[in-house]
């Protein structure tokens, strides 16, 4: 799964917790962070929620020999959101799991290239690695990411059921309706006028 879409892109994330890949140990690296008030209020704005209760994250990273460090964890939140059927307001839970390989920026193709068969012909593409930048993986900026894409872009309440307008639609009153009108009802005969008239 690649994190790095269109919306979390043009938008500097306000919740940032910088780990630095030099200073991971060997054993790894566990890590929990939790968004406080104000930046709960600012992600809230660039996602367009009517709040965000709570956004908190854990994870543990694990250095590869290969200069790859493989980053495993959870992101949760409760989000404030409306109703698209009845507008009412409603909160809904994210839990998202993470399962991410970082590599430094210049080698993210390196390791996104096909994979061969066994027979040396064909083979998968795998989904490119995230990149490491400037040495540091920002796992707020990871968190937010997670966050944004678990949100449902069209969330209703359980109950809430779409009742259509009372009356119905009129068979009549359809696009070519009018057309049919003027078929039924013709204009007036045509008469010409007398020559020299």
């Amino acid at each position: 799964m690649t994190v790095n879409d269109n919306r979390s892109n043009t938008v500097l994330s306000p919740w940032s917790s910088r780990a630095t890949v030099a200073q991971i140990p060997e054993a790894g690296l566990h890590r929990d962070i939790e968004a406080d008030e104000s930046v709960l209020m600012a992600l809230a704005k660039i996602a367009g929620l009517r709040g965000i209760s709570f956004a908190r994250a854990s994870f543990d990273l694990t250095p590869g020999r290969d200069d790859s460090v493989h980053v495993r964890g959870r992101v949760s939140a409760r989000v404030g959101q409306t109703c698209v059927v009845s507008l009412d307001p409603i909160e809904n839970d994210i839990v998202e799991d993470i399962d991410l390989i970082f590599v430094p920026e210049g080698r993210v193709r390196e390791f996104a290239a096909p994979v061969n068969d066994d027979d040396g012909i064909g083979g998968e593409i795998p989904d490119p690695p995230e990149p490491i930048i400037n040495g540091v993986i920002d796992l707020g900026r990871l968190a937010t990411d997670i966050l944004f894409l678990g949100i449902d872009p069209y969330p209703r309440k359980p109950d809430a059921v779409f009742v259509a307008p009372a009356g119905g639609v009129d068979p009549e009153d359809r696009p070519f309706a009018a057309l049919k009108d003027l078929k039924i009802r013709p204009g007036p005969p045509n008469k010409k006028k007398p020559a020299g008239g």
